[in-house]
């Protein structure tokens, strides 16, 4: 029997703006069997968003539902965690939004471990802003910014998530929807701050003027660039280069949670504990 993904969308909203082909939309339908299966209440998901392509998810999705400025996902979405702590927070933004305007609040977000899933649409260029380099776009990729070709270093997301204090990591690629809805599953019920880079395509404006003519170019190109992580620890550092795993990369389950730690600064101020110690914490300063 198909999947009724009716019941989460606003099918008012049908057919998305999305280009033919991208994978936001397998990114969206993932998510959306992951929530089924985890059985959550639609009130009790909220879903923020900011600009970029990926900024259209939150219009989609028949759930709590806000449409944030460039690069603020993860800010709005730690005043909504907080202020609803019993909530399941859900964050998306592309690698521009989420990496370059908006990478302070997500190294801190991260830093803060406060519980939220923060998916990272990975597509390596500004999509909806015709093609300027992003921070995760590879060296030598032609883009409107750097037409003899970009000479930035490139970023990994998951790196910097990982070492800013995200207790779940991972990062899966479109051309592996049933591995990237396990991974969505097993962040959003991880409790901290989970970090997720779906690699996806964007055969327009980063695909076709790199060589790449359709959308099964650019994503035979990701699935050149990509490996388990599993396969990938047995590689030497030579043959690492320049390769992305997938999987799960971190998940640290003894890490201290920040509505947890808040909860406990709110009974401090009520004068019902003493004031917050290194005792407190699980890992200590």
């Amino acid at each position: 029997m198909a999947f009724n993904y009716d019941e989460y969308l606003r099918i008012e909203k049908m057919p998305t703006l999305w280009c033919w082909g991208c994978g936001d939309g397998v990114i969206l339908k993932s998510f959306i069997r992951a929530v089924d299966k985890l059985g959550w209440k639609k009130d009790d998901i909220c879903v923020v968003s900011g600009i970029g392509c990926s900024g259209r998810f939150s219009s989609y999705v028949d759930f709590n539902t806000v449409h944030t400025t460039h690069g603020r996902t993860v800010a709005f979405a730690t005043g909504i965690k907080l202020a609803n702590p019993d909530k399941h927070v859900i964050c998306v933004a592309g690698d521009g939004d989420g990496l370059a305007i908006g990478g302070n609040h997500t190294i801190h977000g991260c830093r803060r471990n406060i519980d939220m899933t923060l998916i990272i649409i990975q597509n390596f260029i500004y999509g909806l802003t015709n093609s300027q380099t992003s921070p995760t776009t590879p060296k030598g990729m032609w883009t409107v910014s750097q037409k003899a070709g970009n000479i930035d270093p490139t970023f990994d997301g998951c790196e910097l998530a990982e070492a800013a204090g995200a207790s779940f990591v991972g990062r899966e690629k479109v051309t592996a929807p049933k591995k990237l809805e396990r991974l969505l599953m097993q962040a959003m019920e991880h409790k901290g701050f989970s970090y997720v880079e779906a690699l996806s395509n964007c055969h327009i404006n980063l695909g076709r003027k790199n060589k790449m003519q359709s959308a099964m170019a650019n994503l035979d190109w990701i699935d050149s660039i990509t490996v388990s992580k599993k396969k990938y620890d047995t590689l030497s550092p030579e043959e690492q280069m320049n390769l992305l795993p997938t999987g799960i990369l971190k998940q640290d389950t003894e890490a201290d949670e920040y509505c947890d730690m808040y909860k406990e600064v709110q009974k401090a101020q009520q004068g019902l504990r003493g004031p917050i110690t290194q005792d407190d914490f699980k890992k200590k300063i």
